[in-house]
């Protein structure tokens, strides 16, 4: 029985209403995200297992939608390290198309992240098999989930891409 993985975003911070690139800063969710994350919680009941990225704002999502389940934080789960523009503004990033192998000044590639990634789903098939697993992450982390598991669409095409928010993406694996 294949694994059912739903990616959601975390919740809005007051970053993302500033136009804030918060990488790998805590971030914290503003009043719209906290009532994105209990409407997230009430759309997800139906999950075995909640993985999110470590950083504040994933995890304070998680813990807002008060799911049932086990909720296990995970590093390689992280927003893009932007290093030195780390809370700059969000312009500052672009062309993002350039950091698909180039890391950010003292940060990380958009391929880091990815094998991250892709180190994260080899531990979710061997230890989750058949399970339906929430990943409560980042934009990073979903481009690099669409290209791993979307039918490998290029990272530069997804981050170039204007970002629709939906509630959530569903892979198989």
């Amino acid at each position: 029985m294949a694994t059912r993985l739903i990616c959601e975003a975390h919740a809005t911070t007051f970053d993302n209403e500033s136009g804030i690139a918060t990488g790998w800063l805590p971030g914290e969710l503003s009043e719209r995200g906290r009532r994105e994350a209990v409407e997230l919680g009430a759309r997800r009941q139906g999950v075995d297992v909640v993985f999110s990225s470590d950083l504040r704002r994933a995890v304070q999502t998680v813990e807002l939608a008060d799911l049932a389940v086990p909720h296990l934080q995970d590093w390689r789960l992280r927003e893009c390290n932007y290093g030195d523009l780390n809370g700059a503004p969000v312009d500052a990033l672009n062309p993002r198309v350039e950091r698909v192998r180039t890391a950010f000044p003292g940060g990380q590639s958009y391929d880091d992240v990815m094998e991250l990634t892709r180190s994260f789903l080899e531990d979710i098939k061997r230890w989750y098999g058949g399970s339906v697993v929430l990943v409560v992450a980042h934009s990073a982390n979903r481009w690099a989930l669409e290209h791993l598991l979307g039918g490998g669409v290029p990272l530069e095409k997804l981050i170039a891409a204007p970002f629709n928010w939906q509630p959530g993406w569903e892979y198989r694996l």
